[in-house]
């Protein structure tokens, strides 16, 4: 039955497990979840102890990382004066307490330089004095970024691109939950350095720097899994944590990691209604077959040495993809542009040679361009089966 994404987030928010991990295509409304439980878990009129909310800060029984955290850092590109790019950070208590407080800068730079490049060097900024000279410590309002050239030599500041600024932030990000983690794990309240995180209910992660390449994203995966099995849940005391993604790898390598029994599949309807669907077991593996075919077929692509068993893959490719979102036949997902059949007809022809004397191994150039356009087809274009309603004639 389709909900509303507050329902779902409601449903998250009652169950009673450490980890609810979610796959769901972009643009399925990952994002407005996270805030839909935010709403629910701290709604902004639940303000304890008369302190003021700051919207941009991870509040006291929620902390989450979303297209949101991102929008708190943004690029001064002040072109007129050529001045170096620098990322400014909004002035905000998320990254003061990290930054200022708990001194984790090195740790952030080591974390950005692990899954992005040892050679690509963030700084954070040390305001000048009155006669010109840098104060000692950093305040943190801004950070650039400079690249160690193979002679040694250092560029001058740069702009960083999209991927490796969602690098950064998440290891901003990652830093605070590693902090917190372990100042949770002091059993008596008293005993914390700081009790801001006593009622800490949920942390919300929604496609942490999907940017990666396939090694740094496993790693990531891996690193993160720990941190939550080093997080204390008891008899459903404890942190829970709310994980969205829409790279399979990511969702395989973290249910793998964390020895889940079970995931989400969030769909969104054309009617703009929602469905959590629970996958049990197996289920969940898939995922990374998937994977493994469409990063076979990507590769015969890329490198033009696309052969008659490649048609093989593309069909299991899609009989699989067919099941797992619901359709009845595989043919289903082909492009609905009057070539149904004749696709079709090609693929079980050249998936199902019975005779070794047909079998030639090159395919004519056609032939090769039906292999890119389906696999680009159902990479675009797949989407959750929907029952069509029944008319009344």
């Amino acid at each position: 039955m389709s909900k509303t994404l507050k329902q779902i987030a409601e449903q998250l928010k009652d169950a009673d497990k450490k980890v609810q991990l979610i796959y769901a295509f972009n643009s399925t409304g990952k994002t407005r979840l996270s805030r839909e439980m935010k709403e629910l878990v701290a709604p902004k009129n639940d303000v304890d102890d008369g302190a003021q909310e700051q919207p941009e800060y991870p509040l006291k029984k929620i902390l989450y990382y979303n297209a949101f955290t991102e929008d708190l850092f943004f690029w001064d590109n002040d072109l007129d004066v050529d001045a170096a790019p620098k990322l400014k950070i909004q002035p905000n208590s998320f990254t003061n307490w990290i930054l200022k407080d708990q001194g984790q800068d090195q740790n952030i730079i080591a974390n950005f330089q692990r899954y992005a490049s040892d050679k690509l060097t963030p700084r954070f900024n040390k305001p000048k004095d009155d006669d010109g000279g840098e104060f000692s410590e950093a305040d943190f309002s801004d950070v650039t970024f400079s690249l160690k050239r193979g002679d040694d030599t250092t560029s001058g500041d740069i702009k960083i691109s999209k991927g490796e600024e969602s690098v950064f932030i998440w290891s901003v990000f990652y830093a605070l939950l590693v902090q917190v983690i372990d100042i949770l794990k002091v059993v008596e309240p008293i005993d914390r350095e700081t009790n801001q995180f006593d009622h800490l209910e949920y942390v919300f992660i929604d496609d942490p720097v999907s940017s990666l390449d396939e090694n740094h994203l496993i790693e990531l995966a891996v690193n993160l899994a720990a941190l939550i099995k080093e997080s204390d849940f008891t008899k459903g005391e404890g942190l829970k944590f709310v994980i969205t993604t829409h790279n399979p790898l990511f969702y395989k390598v973290l249910y793998s990691e964390l020895g889940a029994s079970r995931g989400y599949i969030l769909r969104r309807f054309e009617d703009g209604s929602f469905e959590l669907d629970e996958k049990i077991g197996d289920s969940n593996k898939s995922f990374s077959y998937h994977l493994y075919l469409k990063q076979t077929l990507e590769q015969a692509i890329a490198s033009n040495q696309i052969e008659k068993y490649h048609f093989t893959l593309l069909r299991n490719l899609y009989e699989k993809t067919a099941g797992f979102l619901g359709y009845k036949h595989w043919s289903d997902l082909l492009p609905n542009e009057g070539k149904e059949g004749y696709l079709r007809r090609i693929v079980n022809f050249s998936s199902h040679r019975t005779l070794s004397n047909e079998e030639v191994a090159e395919l004519t150039e056609p032939e090769k361009q039906i292999v890119q356009n389906l696999l680009k087809n159902l990479i675009e274009k797949s989407g959750y089966w929907k029952p069509q309603e029944e008319s009344d004639g």
